[in-house]
């Protein structure tokens, strides 16, 4: 394992390390804003209002306006923010050659399922009122948001509604009953995520009452037909591998072309660490010419 791969476990490390049961939500998302959000990027960003939704444009230089990637940042649904995901949101547009709209969407404790989704929604809406046709978007996100995005999916392919280009997952949490084998064979080897944090996580966000097995939770356990090409990238030391492994085996099993990533040696969501890692720089230029590959030209 490379010494740059150790350096960004050890940053990641101190943030998580210093936090106890009474550390308050609102000092772990500036901590977690400080970890990934101190990076100078060469992309314009702008402001939005998506339909009562904060929202924001990252564009990286030359990017077509008729592109748009709806992006959706990880966290658990309790941390993450458009600044801490502003890195990976200007590396996706250069590499995708489009504009990401990043969408600031309500957080738990305060907000709980489906303010999350709801929010996601709303910005999609938001995006068909500026004239985006549906096959000019796709959707993009990580972990928390990796899943949120199948969600969204999933509610526009049920309403009826036209659906992306196509979608990019990394390391999406898709299944917040935490019942993947891999939190068993990689709890050794993933240095942050173990199976009693993602089910604290899950209850965080979905409340007392809230059921994770539900398939616009969990869209493992979804009817996945009719979803468009999916590309999902994770980590191979990652508790949630199985996360990725088994949801596109079932995408495929349904009809759906989803191709699945693995990458050796790499830790949850590797990619917001491009500076450091050149496989975090890979994995975005796969991202971006599979969302060429699926917008028109």
């Amino acid at each position: 394992m490379s010494a740059a791969v150790e350096q960004v476990i050890e940053r990641v490390r101190q943030v998580y390390g210093s936090w106890k049961r009474d550390t308050p939500v609102a000092q772990m998302r500036q901590d977690w804003d400080t970890l990934f959000g101190g990076a100078a990027v060469n992309a314009s960003i702008e402001d939005v209002d998506a339909g009562g939704v904060k929202a924001q444009w990252v564009s990286a230089p030359g990017a077509d306006p008729r592109h748009g990637v709806l992006y959706l940042h990880g966290g658990g649904f309790q941390v993450g923010s458009l600044v801490s995901h502003r890195e990976l949101m200007a590396g996706l547009s250069a590499a995708s050659n489009c504009r990401v709209l990043g969408v600031d969407y309500r957080l738990a404790p305060e907000h709980r399922y489906p303010a999350a989704l709801d929010d996601a929604w709303v910005a999609w809406q938001w995006l068909a009122d500026q004239g985006f046709e549906a096959q000019h978007v796709a959707l993009a996100g990580d972990s928390a948001g990796g899943g949120l995005v199948l969600s969204l999916l999933l509610r526009l392919r049920d309403a009826g509604q036209p659906l992306p280009a196509a979608a990019v997952l990394m390391s999406a949490w898709t299944d917040l009953t935490a019942s993947g084998a891999s939190y068993g064979t990689r709890a050794d080897s993933d240095p942050i995520h173990q199976r009693p944090m993602i089910v604290a996580m899950a209850r965080n966000y979905l409340g007392k009452e809230g059921n994770p097995a539900d398939p616009l939770v969990s869209p493992m356990f979804a009817e996945l037909r009719g979803l468009p090409p999916l590309l999902a990238q994770v980590g191979d030391r990652e508790t949630v591998l199985d996360d990725s492994r088994d949801f596109v085996a079932r995408a495929r099993e349904a009809g759906v072309d989803a191709t699945l990533q693995v990458w050796d040696h790499m830790i949850h969501v590797f990619q917001q660490f491009p500076a450091q890692l050149p496989e975090a720089r890979a994995a975005i230029d796969e991202l971006g010419r599979f969302l060429r590959r699926h917008l028109p030209a």
